[in-house]
């Protein structure tokens, strides 16, 4: 029987406010697992917890941290990894504004390495002890499909998520020895609120309907039609249960088959 339980064990989801990020902790609550959120909006963080399934009594929590201030998150990883062994990382944070890379100013880039790479490095070394002492450890970033192709328009997006891909795959090599996984999950467009502000701004770039841009891209996905936060949250639970034990280093593409490369 595939076991993908997660009972008793310590998640930590980042960017868990809404989206991807609330629906992993939702399914990984269901799961067994005591989610610990981690966003920069306190009112809706509370929110979400209070929704968690509590099926196995699950040890709900949220902290509080602004990843665009790597203070802020060393200070709430700090005080996290003093008080519980977490065993299950989601990195995860909203994505940089749209825009062609010429027009894209270098404080863009500097934000987007900060959230991404900076913040996903200070996190994850701060939890790899605990996952060598538990012999256990899940490590799963959220990027995108444009570490396979890049995207049109998404100059520093592209640019920094293949940045996180290449950091993932050197951090898996690295700890692959202590039963700790690291793995990349690439959503397609997804029915999130990041999707809704790219389709508005792309709707304005081009002077024509959200809803005909929406179409444009939907015949794009042999699918043909945009993912949803639950179906992404589905294999984030997988990567990070027992039943993938022997998957580490790679990009899996989440996209209803959107992506050109193999």
């Amino acid at each position: 029987m595939i076991d993908i339980s997660l009972k008793g064990r310590y998640a930590l989801i980042c960017g868990s406010s809404d989206g991807i990020g609330l629906a992993t902790a939702q399914l990984m609550a269901t799961l067994g697992a005591n989610c610990i959120l981690m966003a920069r909006n306190r009112q809706k963080l509370a929110d979400a917890v209070n929704k968690l399934p509590t099926t196995f009594s699950g040890q709900h929590r949220f902290v509080v941290a602004d990843f665009d201030k790597v203070e802020d998150v060393e200070a709430a990883i700090g005080a996290l990894v003093d008080e519980l062994k977490i065993s299950i990382l989601v990195n995860n944070s909203g994505g940089p504004a749209p825009g062609p890379l010429l027009t894209s100013s270098s404080t863009a880039f500097q934000t987007a390495f900060t959230r991404h790479v900076l913040c996903n490095q200070i996190i994850s070394k701060a939890v790899v002890p605990s996952m060598k002492e538990l012999c256990y450890g899940r490590i799963i970033n959220i990027i995108s499909t444009s570490v396979k192709s890049p995207l049109p328009n998404l100059g520093v997006s592209n640019t920094i998520r293949a940045a996180v891909a290449s950091w993932a795959k050197t951090l898996a090599n690295e700890v692959g020895a202590f039963n700790i996984t690291v793995n990349n999950v690439l959503p397609g467009a997804t029915s999130t609120a990041r999707l809704t502000s790219l389709l508005q701004q792309m709707a304005i770039d081009r002077t024509i309907s959200t809803d005909q841009v929406a179409e444009e891209m939907t015949k794009a996905i042999p699918l043909r039609r945009f993912g949803y936060a639950e179906e992404i949250a589905n294999v984030i639970a997988f990567l990070a249960s027992p039943a993938a034990s022997y998957v580490t280093g790679v990009n899996i593409p989440v996209d209803g088959g959107r992506t050109p490369s193999l």
